[in-house]
């Protein structure tokens, strides 16, 4: 994977794909024409539906496209902490996490490059501005919008949504934190690196988007990654309290 230029005002979007054949040929394009200073690396897990080879078709008309196979589905979380050593190695000013089927809107994207202007970490929020989710059941709705209440009440974080997955990261956020230590998944990974990020005293800001269910493929969602998201709350209560962040 080539090293790229390094620029004070490029921003990465960083998009974990499994199976992702049907939405990555449409979803790259529609991130590129958000503005000319944005890149995408799509790290991949081993896909077997060709996900891969569908990014190195779009690689031969763009050069603000990379690429990083992994053998093996690795989760979320290592996916993203790969696209961050990425991000600071090239230097990438900001760094953007994206769902890859679409229930996170491309045309967002310009609204979080203006607020990171004035903050560390911009989260794209579900719950600000009342409930913006379309297409959820009921029974997931409830699920994510209490999960949140209930980080709230054990962390003291003060985000509406904190186990949302569209953000922005400056480049310097990512850098205070050990990226080496971070081995959660899914919800857990969210809290973990919106939570770190704020102990740091580094300012979070978060917009109201509005979330749409898959357009297509299978969700990753599974009863493990809420237990993950449970035992981490206490741990990083644990860790704040002896000082271990």
């Amino acid at each position: 994977m080539q090293q790229v230029e390094n620029t004070d005002s490029r921003a990465l979007v960083v998009i974990p794909t499994f199976n992702e054949a049907d939405n990555i040929p449409r979803l790259l394009p529609a991130v590129l024409s958000q503005a000319q200073h944005i890149d995408i690396l799509v790290v991949d897990d081993g896909s077997p539906d060709g996900t891969a080879d569908l990014v190195r078709q779009f690689q031969t008309t763009s050069d603000r496209v990379h690429l990083l196979v992994r053998s093996a589905k690795m989760g979320l979380g290592t996916a993203y902490v790969e696209g961050f050593r990425f991000a600071i190695r090239n230097g990438y000013a900001y760094v953007f996490e994206m769902d890859a089927d679409f229930s996170h809107d491309p045309a967002e994207i310009p609204s979080f490059l203006r607020e990171i202007q004035h903050a560390d970490l911009v989260i794209g929020s579900r719950y600000t501005n009342g409930v913006r989710v379309l297409n959820w059941p009921i029974k997931r709705l409830l699920l994510s919008y209490f999960a949140n209440v209930y980080t709230r009440f054990m962390t003291g974080l003060p985000v509406h949504d904190a186990t949302g997955g569209f953000k922005c990261f400056r480049r310097k956020v990512l850098e205070s934190i050990d990226l080496g230590r971070i081995h959660s998944n899914g919800y857990a990974f969210q809290i973990e690196m919106s939570y770190k990020a704020w102990k740091k005293g580094f300012h979070l800001a978060e917009i109201p988007i509005v979330f749409h269910d898959r357009r297509s493929g299978q969700s990753k969602m599974s009863r493990n990654i809420v237990y993950e998201a449970i035992f981490m709350l206490w741990k990083l209560r644990f860790q704040s309290l002896t000082n271990r962040l």
